[in-house]
């Protein structure tokens, strides 16, 4: 059998084919089409957007729209291939403003389904209609604006259409199509129609409120009220939006939705900034959600990436990354206690007694336990948190900051200054109404701290809060150290890849920060010299790899970053009020306050929550109150 193949002759593909070609790369499914419709609808400055499907959207998908039309002379223009309003140079695409830019979706989706046009601007006598077929144009009725019809889509690729799913799962995308849309543009109101029956309406919300209007509508009451608000610069990235707590982490990562300058995007580099916010207070593998909106420079990030628009390159994506982690720390930082008064700032001021004080907060013995681990990533610290061992937590941590002298041989205690403290009310009547966990009134089974607050009865899992507690002090105390290294007796040096060598020469600053000193021995080869303290039994190159990888991704620093937390959280566990051990009023109440005045205190080191609100309504509904 010969291995030859006859000679094929070098030609031109027919137009059709090549749009064909380009429309499986467009158009996957009928919420590809509906995409692209409505991003023309939106360029186009509609305001009223109803969207018709029939089969799913396989067998009609009609986009009606009252933005400025198309006149009769480029109806023909908007069928072909590479034909777009959106731009004209160079310049325009490397700073694109509009939804759509590429020119060629409308001649896509015409190639593979029966397509028309009928569209009317202002002044004009009449509307026209284009047959996307046979290229017709004749007068039609219709107020100003467009109406995008696509019938049978696929027909003329019957391979492609074998590969839809069921009319509900594809009107599932339909929908969610638009969602996208509907969630970054709330003066726009849209409607779908599904067989002649609506089932999704979302009506215009001009302004700041109409905006969190839109959010309700669109992910439901439940989304706003578990979710805080978001408004932070860094440099030239401005991000918004709301983010939710660690209570409304779900199963899967279907509520998360990040915008760059009004576009939809899917994106690593902002997905792993948002996830690396919630590594501190998420329980498990449960997935944030979060509505968030980044506005920069359109010259700053490219959107030409993929004919679906959908993807993004950053020209710096670790100022991203860092404008995208940072906005939602800080938004999460805020006690949810200091909500219940509508106040996100201010802490309460007062008095605390100081024997109540000391008494609570010193620590109490443990046993030691299996001592910590190294995690997979041969850089972070992994302890067994429900048995932890201090002694080694305490050396891990003086050999990472290289400063014995500074750290005390056991987990703090402190005695709150009595002019900055909050005050005790214990015995103050009106306690209940001035402080948002209220005042305490019982201990149960030695575990839980029961209080009362103007919505009902707070229960407070007293070791999980004096944990985190203890945990944010340690990170206060440890801001201002450095990390110190220890240099190799004899260098460690492998083969390195492109990339590597390149990262190493562009972030040696940044690595020496992080106690690595990194150099190049030849083109193809980086030597280790020196790494952090705590590190030097591990593997040196295992360790610079993981960091240079880091660094071409992201920040570095959150790596160290995340050992540094390890071993203060095994310090925090140890050090925090066990259970079974009886505490005063005076001791609860201080826990209280202290955890209205501490950062990130509504869950515990391991993401568990620290106290839950039982509302006066709940307590009602138990005894069948009012029925």
């Amino acid at each position: 059998m010969s291995l030859t193949q006859p000679r094929r002759t070098i030609r031109e593909l027919p137009d059709v084919l090549i749009s064909q070609i380009a429309a499986g790369e467009v158009i996957e499914r009928p919420a590809s089409v509906v995409r692209e419709l409505v991003d023309n609808a939106l360029d186009a400055g509609a305001r009223h957007i109803t969207l018709r499907l029939l089969g799913g959207g396989i067998r009609l998908i009609s986009v009606e729209d009252d933005g400025c039309g198309i006149p009769v002379e480029e109806l023909p223009v908007a069928l072909k291939r590479h034909a777009t309003s959106k731009i004209v140079s160079l310049e325009d695409l490397e700073s694109v403003a509009t939804m759509g830019f590429r020119g060629e979706a409308l001649a896509a989706v015409n190639s593979v389904s029966e397509m028309s046009l009928l569209s009317r601007t202002e002044g004009a006598a009449t509307a026209f209609l284009l047959d996307g077929q046979t290229g017709e144009v004749r007068p039609a009725a219709r107020a100003v604006g467009t109406t995008v019809e696509v019938k049978e889509l696929f027909f003329s690729t019957p391979a492609r259409r074998h590969f839809l799913k069921s009319e509900n799962t594809e009107l599932a995308h339909c929908i969610e199509a638009v969602r996208r849309h509907a969630l970054v543009r709330s003066e726009v109101s849209f409607a779908i129609w599904h067989e002649g029956k609506i089932v999704e309406q979302w009506r215009s919300h001009p302004g700041e409120a109409g905006w969190n209007q839109r959010l309700a509508d669109v992910l439901g009451e439940d989304f706003v009220s578990s979710s805080v608000n978001i408004d932070f610069r860094s440099g030239p990235v401005h991000v918004r939006g709301r983010a939710g707590t660690p209570d409304a982490a779900r199963a899967r990562a279907d509520q998360q939705f990040a915008y760059v300058n009004g576009r939809f995007v899917r994106d690593k580099v902002i997905t792993h900034g948002a996830r690396s916010a919630y590594e501190d207070v998420l329980h498990g593998q449960r997935q944030p959600v979060y509505v968030l909106y980044l506005q920069m420079d359109p010259t700053r990030v490219d959107v030409n990436v993929h004919p679906t628009k959908i993807e993004v390159r950053f020209r710096d994506s670790r100022e991203v990354h860092q404008a995208m982690r940072h906005a939602i720390e800080r938004a999460l930082a805020v006690p949810r206690a200091q909500l219940l008064t509508g106040n996100e700032t201010a802490v309460p001021q007062g008095k605390l007694t100081a024997d109540a004080a000391a008494s609570f907060l010193s620590p109490t013995p443990a046993a030691p336990a299996t001592p910590s681990t190294w995690s997979q990533r041969g850089m972070a610290f992994g302890s067994d948190r429900s048995n932890p061992d201090p002694a080694k937590a305490m050396a891990d941590l003086k050999a990472l900051w290289g400063q014995a002298d500074q750290i005390q041989e056991h987990t703090p205690s402190w005695t709150p200054n009595t002019d900055k403290a909050p005050a005790m009310l214990s015995h103050n009547e009106n306690a209940a109404q001035e402080w948002p966990l209220g005042r305490a009134i019982a201990q149960l089974q030695g575990v839980y701290v029961l209080a009362e607050n103007s919505q009902g009865l707070i229960v407070v899992d007293m070791h999980a809060a004096h944990e985190r507690i203890v945990y944010e002090r340690l990170k206060q105390q440890l801001d201002t150290t450095r990390i110190t290294s220890q240099p190799l007796l004899i260098p460690a040096s492998f083969a390195a890849t492109p990339q590597e060598i390149t990262t190493a020469e562009n972030c040696a600053e940044v690595l020496q920060q992080l106690g690595l000193e990194v150099s190049a021995l030849s083109a193809k080869t980086l030597a280790v010299r020196a790494v952090p303290t705590s590190l030097a039994q591990g593997d040196a190159v295992e360790l610079t790899r993981s960091v240079l990888a880091e660094l071409a991704q992201h920040d570095a620093a959150t790596v160290v970053q995340r050992a540094q937390n390890e071993i203060l959280a095994t310090m925090a566990c140890h050090g925090a009020v066990r259970a079974n051990r009886k505490l005063t009023l005076d001791e609860m109440n201080a826990l209280l306050r202290q955890m209205e005045a501490t950062e990130r205190s509504d869950q515990c080191n391991h993401g568990r929550p620290t106290w839950r609100q039982v509302s006066m309504r709940e307590l009602d509904a138990l005894f069948l109150r009012g029925r």
